[in-house]
């Protein structure tokens, strides 16, 4: 009953503000054809029925999209959508179809429709370019919004670098992310193999209409509990300001960092250059050419991201509650690491005990896993892209988030921790990782990875 309620409830807000400002919109579907629209790629079926387009999946096709014929930058977009389960789809804005990029393949920003146990419908997806920027695993209550079985209200806002999705006027995601500032509007029927269970399943769009005028007064105001993502390298909105978020490193000098071991910052074996920061390659060693560089402030609990990029082979690792008196000799200076690594080819992704050195892991003490999908898929990026790491620290409660999914989570100073750090190659270090402060270090392990978008808000 409580949840029939809140459906009510956000059914009538959606309605409220689809009725105001209703000045300067304009139909994208006229209910009776497909005026202004023309399909790309695969050769699923678009029908039209009872004033809807129906989308049918069918076998052995890639994603099909029915585009519009003119390119959209700034708007507010709201339709109506139902999907037959299993069948997943999507809304692509913003999109791109170029004879350039894989042969016309349609690709860029997509809001998801996400009929399955995850619910991420309302996410933003990246098709065909860099996958998942807005996953809903941080936003439960925009989880609850698609409803099975029926027509959803969907509304997208992409006014400027900045993206936000409601269902049912329920708010998904909240996106700054400067990528495409214009683009194609289209339809998605998913590719689905020649699975039997997705043959033949519907997805209909209705009632689509567009507004590209007085935007500002059209907004609806977004919810403070959805978190803001902010992908573009070196900035903080004014939302991350107002939260206490500040650049760990400002993307032109080394002010707040120095040396791990070393007074000053390293003059060899570290660049700075196009808003990058990169360690170089140097063969391989542990923190045996330029070092590892480290704040000069510690840190206690706090909320950190470091967007890396990885080349072939590579390997290294943030470190956090480092103490860099523990280690004066060769080799990285010591603390808790979220490995960096190229599982596929570094052979320290097979070393140690079940994954416990592999890409995002507690280095040499907890293999990371996808658990906010619960998988092991960990849904990297690849090599040669960007990456997210995000460090939570509150107390003695950490957690590593790989892309905007939670991989590892444990407790310092824990009968399972401690147990783990006797097992490791810190059973050494007595207290190990357990201080109540320590610097923040960015590894060099002699080969080259590239680091920018450093930030840090402390609780």
């Amino acid at each position: 009953m409580k949840k029939s309620i809140i459906f009510l409830l956000a059914n009538l807000i959606c309605i409220h503000s689809w009725a105001q400002n209703n000045e300067g919109w304009i139909s994208l579907f006229n209910g009776s054809d497909l005026k202004g629209w023309i399909q790309k790629n695969g050769n699923a079926e678009y029908r039209i029925e009872k004033g809807a387009i129906i989308g049918v999946s069918v076998p052995d096709e890639p994603n099909s999209f029915l585009c519009t014929r003119e390119n959209y930058g700034d708007f507010i977009l709201e339709l109506e959508v139902n999907v037959d389960p299993p069948l997943n789809s999507g809304i692509q804005f913003r999109s791109l179809s170029l004879d350039s990029y894989q042969n016309g393949r349609v690709h860029g920003y997509q809001c998801e429709i996400d009929p399955s146990s995850r619910a991420w419908s309302g996410g933003i997806y990246d098709e065909a370019r860099r996958g998942w920027l807005y996953n809903l695993s941080r936003n439960p209550k925009g989880q609850q919004a698609f409803q099975q079985g029926l027509w959803n209200k969907y509304r997208i806002e992409a006014i400027g670098d900045t993206i936000r999705t409601w269902i049912n006027g329920i708010m998904c995601a909240n996106l700054v992310d400067g990528e495409t500032a214009s683009g194609l509007i289209a339809l998605q029927v998913h590719s689905v193999g020649d699975d039997p269970e997705k043959i033949g399943k519907t997805v209909k769009w209705r009632n689509i209409r567009i507004k590209t005028a007085n935007l500002p007064q059209s907004r609806i105001e977004p919810d403070p509990d959805v978190v803001e993502i902010n992908n573009n390298p070196n900035t903080l909105t004014p939302t991350e300001v107002r939260k206490g978020w500040r650049l760990l490193w400002d993307g032109k000098t080394s002010d707040g960092w120095g040396g791990a071991k070393i007074s000053g910052f390293p003059e060899t074996g570290w660049q700075m250059k196009d808003g990058i920061l990169t360690v170089k390659e140097s063969g391989g060693g542990e923190s045996a050419h330029g070092g590892d560089i480290i704040t000069k402030k510690t840190f206690s609990e706090f909320e950190l991201i470091v967007d890396f990029m990885l080349t072939e082979g590579a390997n290294s690792g943030i470190k956090y509650f480092v103490d860099p008196e523990l280690n004066k000799g060769e080799g990285s200076a010591i603390g808790l690491e979220y490995q960096l690594l190229d599982d596929d080819r570094h052979p320290d992704a097979k070393e140690g005990i079940t994954g416990n050195r592999t890409l995002a892991s507690l280095y040499d003490m907890i293999p990371s896993y996808n658990l906010s999908e619960n998988m092991e898929n960990k849904r990297f990026n690849g090599i040669g892209h960007w990456n997210r790491a995000r460090i939570v620290v509150r107390g003695n409660h950490v957690e590593h988030w790989l892309n905007n999914l939670k991989v590892v989570e444990f407790e310092r100073g824990s009968q399972i921790y401690r147990a783990l750090v006797a097992y490791s190659k810190y059973k050494i270090w007595p207290g190990f990782g357990e201080s109540d402060s320590g610097h923040i270090l960015l590894q060099d392990h002699g080969n080259t990875v590239h680091f920018r978008n450093i930030k840090i808000r402390e609780f």
